[in-house]
């Protein structure tokens, strides 16, 4: 019987050694396709160090499709780098932030982009595909998305075993290592600009709901204002945007004055600058949108061209050039 247990024991341990460099090969290619929505060019970005920006900009699909880094390079004579993460709020971006830290340079600024859903917790993990190539034995990722319906706890410390499930993921990674395709990235310094018309999405949601209530979330209320005090402590500038929404979407949320209100409190308190587009005259401008919370690309490079002028004229961002 010890015999027995211990020639299991080596077989299952052997058995391990050799997923541990499976598990390498079919996160490495993985990493390198255009699956997850693109994400994974931006976290390759930021595992790699390439960022190293002097402004970024943070925040959820928002910012990544509202805000143009290559715009902000070109007319204050920044480095910029969009971060934004899609359909996520302040606790993915936070993880963001601090991987960023650790891998990169620090910003000299950085762009926040807030919004009604920034501090609100979802509970299922959201294209959680992306954090595949990099979760496994990643104390922040494990920290930072244990908390949702994702993963399980094998997940994060056994080699294979979150492929398991994510049988598209397998096949993606396996084309990528025959064929070579040569990937493009569908993002440009972080930054993805949608040409799309106006959609039903708000007309949708009305019909399903009077309003729309959001709930806040006292943890991530905690951890936002800890990350202001985190930036203060290293010198980086934050300046907080409430970038443009269509104004009928904005009648829709209920407590949307709570959460402005907020985010105000915060500009207050930690003594930085809160730019909110609310009432700007582009919310009222249907072609500028293709939904009540997002930007068509005309409205982006709109948008951000208007806030590279106020960035100018309050001295917020003094330009080089």
């Amino acid at each position: 019987m010890r015999k027995f247990f211990k020639n299991s024991l080596l077989f299952i341990l052997l058995v391990i050694l050799l997923a541990y460099p499976l598990d390498l090969i079919i996160s490495h290619s993985l990493k390198k396709s255009n699956y997850a929505s693109g994400e994974y060019n931006t976290w390759n970005d930021i595992y790699n160090g390439k960022i190293n920006s002097e402004i970024v900009i943070y925040g959820s699909s928002r910012a990544l499709r509202h805000i143009d880094p290559n715009l902000l390079k070109n007319k204050l004579g920044f480095s910029a780098y969009n971060l934004g993460i899609d359909g996520h709020n302040f606790w993915m971006e936070y993880l963001r932030h601090i991987t960023l830290l650790k891998y990169n340079k620090k910003p000299k600024y950085i762009i926040m982009s807030i919004d009604i859903w920034s501090l609100q917790k979802r509970t299922k993990l959201y294209n959680a595909e992306q954090f595949l190539p990099y979760m496994l034995l990643n104390k922040d990722i494990i920290n930072y998305t244990s908390s949702y319906n994702g993963f399980i706890s094998l997940d994060y410390y056994l080699p294979l075993i979150r492929y398991v499930g994510n049988k598209k993921a397998v096949v993606q990674s396996i084309e990528n290592s025959i064929f070579f395709p040569k990937t493009k990235s569908k993002r440009k310094k972080g930054y993805q600009g949608f040409d799309f018309v106006w959609n039903n999405d708000l007309s949708n949601a009305k019909q399903k709901m009077k309003h729309y209530e959001g709930k806040l979330d006292i943890d991530l209320i905690k951890l936002f204002d800890k990350f202001l005090l985190e930036c203060k402590e290293k010198d980086i500038k934050v300046i907080l945007v409430y970038t443009p929404e269509y104004f009928e979407g904005q009648k829709f949320v209920k407590n949307r004055k709570e959460v402005i209100t907020l985010f105000e409190n915060f500009s207050e308190k930690h003594k930085i600058p809160f730019l909110d587009y609310s009432n700007n005259e582009i919310c009222t401008k249907k072609e500028y949108f293709y939904n009540a919370s997002h930007l068509n690309k005309t409205g982006a490079e709109l948008f951000t061209n208007m806030l590279i002028n106020d960035l100018k004229e309050r001295d917020i961002i003094i330009s080089p050039n």
